[in-house]
């Protein structure tokens, strides 16, 4: 079974009035796999949402991880989640 993990990553950028999020969390799926969920837009907004299903947790966890860098290296930092 997959614990939920989720991490929020946030860009403030006062310059240009742009703040932004980035949303991922692992999720079990209805068939044993695990489903990386990602979210990202402007704060405040819905923003957009896309699913990644993957076969077992340790694909998704990798998954989860080079999304997480690839958002750091462009100057998100990360939020704790509740």
């Amino acid at each position: 079974m997959v614990h939920a993990k989720r991490c929020l990553a946030y860009h403030p950028h006062d310059g240009l009035n742009c703040w932004r999020f980035y949303h991922l969390s692992l999720q079990p799926d209805l068939f044993g796999g695990t489903a990386l969920v990602r979210q990202w837009g402007r704060i405040g907004t819905a923003g957009r949402q896309v699913c990644e299903l993957h076969h077992d947790a340790g694909q998704a966890r990798d998954a989860l991880a080079r999304q997480l860098r690839a958002k750091r290296r462009r100057g998100y930092r990360d939020r704790t989640v509740g």
